[in-house]
């Protein structure tokens, strides 16, 4: 019987041709080599171990997890055309870094900071170096005024290290803190981080989850012995959880996609708060009728339910972007707005918008903190917003004033208040209440208001027709008894006399909310106070747009915030 030989596992391509490296200057004679060469050869030997120092094995683990290494995503991320600038090249066993990679590479051809854990190596966890070097690189990143991206797989503090891990990431914490509002940064989660690799990265300004990952400040087993609860990984910090609750912005399937969304996103952000966002000029008229528009509108409003008929907002939306084309911040999560980036005649906008096709667009407690970061995001950044209001107004009800519905209310119109960029406000449809005071006017501090003609501005919506003509309904409903006897007394029976009258009564009621729709849910008084400027017809939407939007990026510089800037959740 033959004895079976182990294979062990390479990497190693049997058909490369191996190459010494010979450090002569050209044109020099030969030479016996010496303390100087020797010397070289162990340089060299360092600038190549980063790329080796993980060994086959734990390469191989990492590719069974699906997970790549960390050199493998710096080569996704960057252009294919760049080499990576990587500091500090400290890559011993020791508590020397190792396991942390940080440098500067071109994406979409412009200087980004990175930073990744080095799974295969310790586990990508930190100690005190690694803390430097990350607190070097992000202090980096805020003096040359460019983007932040990390690239998180992390088991946390390296528990040999001892008080040094943890200190490490308090470093990185301050550090990461004191360029917040100063340059933007995008957080990969890759992997299981736990504790410290989680908090660091929702530091940044997005995060971005694949499936099948984790993060969160204890794992599953930590709730197991403190609380006695089976809970899988998943169900603790998985993309379902974070998704919802606002801590992860976007969820994608894997590593390679996470790594295109960044892409992605960085096209639509500028480099530092003192910067505009790329400008990519555009072949889409600013002049294009928007027909869709209209035929959305005709069509839901020409339905049964009329006035009343929930659409998608992202529509209109895509109508207004440059060749439809626009970018979905937390598409997850509290689909009653949306908050996006987008191109109009090749400038950057942000979009916040009401969204009927969900809840009626009632503003609850996720959608004001949703619209509140996004706005207060686009405010440091210098990204002009366009508001667009379709709404009955804040969701009523005893669990969102428990949740604090007034806190988080407050929190979008501070933001809204706040607001330094050029900011727009088109009306689509409902405007009610203290949703529409709120909600980025000329009050608030708007540069320019418009409304299609099927505005319906009102201190209430349908349910004010019972204030504005109390009188006259009190008399119709009076009168039902009188109406119902008279019929009986002409011959009619009961049941007929109380059908006809209750016809009637219908009738008297849907002339009188007629009366009211047309008397006050309209933008005429609106426009007669100058709380509008001017009625838009859907077909023309982008290009009165655009033109107010040219009109004021023209004139923009970025300048200190608009006073003080508030505390806010």
């Amino acid at each position: 019987m033959t004895k079976k030989v182990q294979i062990a596992p390479t990497l190693t391509n049997p058909f490369e041709q191996a190459q010494d490296v010979e450090f002569t200057v050209p044109g020099q004679l030969d030479y016996d080599p010496g303390l100087y060469e020797t010397t070289l050869k162990m340089g060299h030997e360092l600038l190549k171990l980063p790329f080796k120092a993980a060994g086959v094995t734990s390469i191989q683990k990492q590719h069974m997890k699906k997970r790549m290494t960390v050199w493998e995503r710096i080569q996704v991320l960057a252009d294919a055309d760049s080499e990576p600038k990587i500091l500090y090249q400290n890559w011993g066993k020791n508590l020397d870094g190792a396991s942390l990679v940080t440098g500067i590479v071109k994406v979409n051809g412009r200087d980004v900071a990175i930073y990744g854990h080095d799974f295969t190596v310790r586990a990508g966890s930190m100690d005190a170096t690694n803390g430097s070097k990350l607190a070097r690189l992000f202090d980096l990143a805020g003096k040359l005024g460019i983007p932040l991206v990390g690239m998180n797989d992390s088991a946390g503090a390296f528990i040999p290290a001892g008080v040094g891990g943890l200190d490490g990431y308090a470093e990185a914490f301050t550090a990461l803190r004191r360029i917040n509002g100063v340059v933007p940064s995008i957080m990969c989660m890759f992997g299981y981080n736990a504790g410290g690799g989680s908090y660091l990265p929702r530091q940044g300004s997005f995060v971005v989850q694949p499936n099948d990952t984790f993060f969160g400040l204890t794992g599953p087993g930590v709730v197991k012995s403190v609380l006695g609860e089976d809970v899988t990984a998943e169900e603790l910090g998985g993309p379902a959880v974070h998704s919802q609750s606002g801590v992860t912005d976007f969820v994608v399937p894997d590593e390679v996609a996470a790594l295109t969304k960044v892409k992605e996103l960085l096209n639509y952000l500028p480099n530092n708060n003192a910067s505009m966002a790329p400008f990519q000029a555009t072949s889409d008229p600013l002049d294009r009728k928007t027909w869709d528009i209209d035929l959305l509108l005709k069509k839901s409003f020409n339905s049964p339910t009329g006035f009343n008929t929930p659409f998608d907002i992202s529509i209109i939306i895509q109508q207004l972007c440059d060749h439809g084309d626009f970018f979905e911040f937390q598409p997850e999560r509290a689909r009653n707005t949306i908050t996006a980036f987008g191109r109009i005649g090749g400038n950057v906008t942000g979009f916040v918008a009401n969204n009927s096709a969900v809840a009626s667009g009632q503003i609850d407690i996720a959608a004001a903190y949703k619209n509140a970061r996004f706005i207060r995001f686009c405010n440091i950044y210098n990204i002009p917003v366009m508001f667009m209001e379709d709404t009955t107004g804040f969701l009523p009800g005893k669990e969102q004033e428990a949740g604090g519905i007034v806190q988080a209310g407050r929190a979008m119109l501070d933001s809204i208040v706040d607001l330094r960029t050029p900011r727009f406000l088109i009306i689509i449809r409902n405007a009610f209440g203290g949703a529409y005071a709120s909600f980025n006017n000329y009050p608030t501090g708007a540069d320019f208001v418009c409304a299609l003609p099927t505005t319906r501005l009102a201190v209430m919506g349908p349910a004010g027709v019972d204030y504005v003509y109390k009188d006259e309904l009190k008399a119709i409903r009076g009168s039902l008894k009188q109406r119902v006897a008279k019929a009986m007394s002409a011959g009619m029976s009961e049941k007929d006399a109380k059908a006809e009258v209750a016809a009637w009564q219908k009738q008297e009621e849907a002339l009188l909310a007629q009366r009211y729709e047309r008397e006050l849910m309209n933008p005429n008084e609106a426009l007669s106070l100058g709380s509008i400027s001017q009625i838009v017809m859907p077909s023309d939407l982008r290009q009165v747009i655009a033109e107010q939007l040219k009109l004021h990026l023209a004139n923009y510089q970025p300048s200190a915030m608009a006073g003080v800037q508030r505390e806010f959740h």
